[in-house]
């Protein structure tokens, strides 16, 4: 343990911090996870408020992660949720600090990026756990005095008393042991000279206690890395995970692609298009000469659900090796695409209908829904495919496969005229799905085409009335000129 003080009288025997716990770092991660899982942390890792942590020489990506840590009060084994929680002596400040230079080398276990000394900072005090709820706790960090970081723990994923039960079912957690419970949105990179603070309290408990600030300031390393470990090494991807977003860490954003002045699907124009099927507007493109605008032989996750929005495109090219090295990792096409999706997109994908991988899975889908994207559809398959039906956003694809996209693809480009399923999409056409498969309508047709599609199924209406009254078919479907006269009566009445 440091030198300095810590809340605790001994180094912990282990400190365990787990992955993703609040809905919005794991929203801003793009997964899901479906049961919690942990790294470990040396207890040479923990040191005391106010101890400077120095960040790598040769690294620029540490970044901080405010979080409260639990503090085991008694030797447990094997215990369920309840007993978990009471197996809890005190809840502290923390603050789970990586170098994302260093990920590459850890291949999970988060060893070298989050192990080194000073990386875990404890305190100042520890709030008895028998004075608060666990659902009633706030976390907060600030970054030179600028909050940053703000979430409470009353829709964790996973609930403290879970993660100690779950944790005891293969070891012994034995007194003075810290859990470390997950980060809230907001975690960047800070640099040397910054200052990072991160309080744990309880505002609507009896006195509101608190452990007061953890305070953490930034120093530069001035020892190499020696030559016989992994050095530091960063990518694209890398970045925008330390930073939050591609757009903080200060790389390229494919921005939506502007079809006119104005917002072309209005809330009204969208009510009109859902108000018919994609059957009748089939017909209308039909009557306008396009009969290849239909993209084809498609499933979607969610079949009952409508698909209104704009093309967003994104092009894969058969797998090449070179290519592949090239264009496939980091912060390739695929992952810009779906980074930059809007409120309405629809992410078309290019993938030559080969169905032998994947090109959407459960963590891209995910980001789709929380940027806000009206659908995806692709001509490939899905990945994950029972995490991404159980998304709100639909999909429309070819298969499930579990592959991933270098056994056939290399993500390449975007925004550009695409084929998909059989039909040329351009960035900014209005894409439009039901149960029946989707069209793609060009912008500059579309309100005429829907205008047309509403007067055809009143038509339509008019004529199943009259089929359902015992008329027949000859000179009503279609109608002739008494029958149009007729119609139009019935439209007066």
């Amino acid at each position: 343990m440091s030198q300095d003080p810590t809340p605790f009288a001994v180094t912990p025997g282990k400190v365990i911090a787990l992955h993703l716990n609040y809905p919005s770092r794991i929203a801003q991660r793009g997964r899901v996870p479906e049961q919690p899982s942990y790294f470990l942390k040396p207890g040479t890792s923990v040191s005391a408020s106010g101890t400077p942590i120095e960040r790598p020489a040769g690294t620029e990506l540490l970044a901080f992660e405010g979080e409260i840590a639990l503090v085991i009060g008694r030797s447990i084994r094997r215990v369920n949720p309840e007993e978990g929680w009471a197996a809890v002596s005190g809840v502290t400040a923390a603050n789970d600090f990586g170098v994302y230079d260093l990920r590459h080398a850890d291949k999970g276990s988060n060893l070298k990026s989050k192990g080194g000394d000073g990386f875990t900072p404890l305190g100042p005090a520890v709030i008895n756990a028998s004075d608060v709820e666990p659902d009633a706790l706030r976390v907060r960090t600030w970054v030179n005095g600028e909050l940053v970081q703000e979430d409470t723990t009353s829709e964790l994923a996973f609930p403290f008393g879970r993660l100690v039960a779950d944790l005891s079912q293969l070891m012994t957690l034995e007194p003075g042991d810290v859990i470390l419970t997950g980060t809230p949105a907001g975690s960047s990179v800070v640099q040397p000279g910054d200052v990072v603070e991160v309080e744990v309290d309880a505002p609507t408990a009896p006195g509101a206690p608190s452990t007061g600030r953890l305070v953490t300031p930034v120093v530069a390393g001035t020892v190499p890395m020696a030559e016989f470990g992994a050095g530091p090494q960063i990518d694209d991807l890398q970045r925008a995970e330390a930073w939050g977003s591609a757009e903080a860490a200060g790389l390229p954003v494919v921005e939506p692609v502007e079809t006119r002045p104005s917002a072309l699907l209005t809330d009204e124009l969208k009510a009109k298009i859902n108000s018919v099927g994609t059957a009748t507007l089939s017909a209308q493109l039909r009557k306008r000469g396009l009969n290849n605008v239909s993209i084809d032989g498609l499933q979607s996750t969610r079949p009952t659900a409508r698909l209104v929005g704009l093309a967003r495109t994104l092009r894969f090219i058969p797998n090449r090796e070179d290519l592949f090295a090239s264009h496939g990792g980091g912060y390739n096409a695929q992952k810009r695409a779906f980074d930059s999706l809007g409120p309405g997109d629809v992410l078309v994908i290019e993938a030559r209908g080969e169905t032998g991988t994947g090109t959407v899975g459960d963590i891209l889908a995910l980001r789709a829904q929380v940027n806000g994207a009206a659908g995806l559809v692709t001509d490939g398959g899905v990945r994950d495919v029972a995490a991404v039906s159980a998304l709100e956003i639909p999909t429309y694809f070819a298969n499930a496969h579990p592959a991933v996209l270098g056994r056939r693809h290399v993500p390449w480009d975007t925004d550009l005229t695409i084929a998909c399923g059989g039909a040329a999409v351009q960035p900014g056409d209005v894409i439009v799905g039901d149960a029946d498969g989707v069209l793609v309508i060009p912008a500059r047709l579309i309100e005429e085409v829907v205008a047309d599609a509403i007067e055809q199924e009143r038509e339509e209406t008019f004529i199943a009335l009259m089929v359902a009254a015992g008329e027949g078919v000859d000179g009503l479907y279609p109608m002739n000129a008494e029958w149009k006269g007729r119609y139009q009566e019935w439209l007066r009445k």
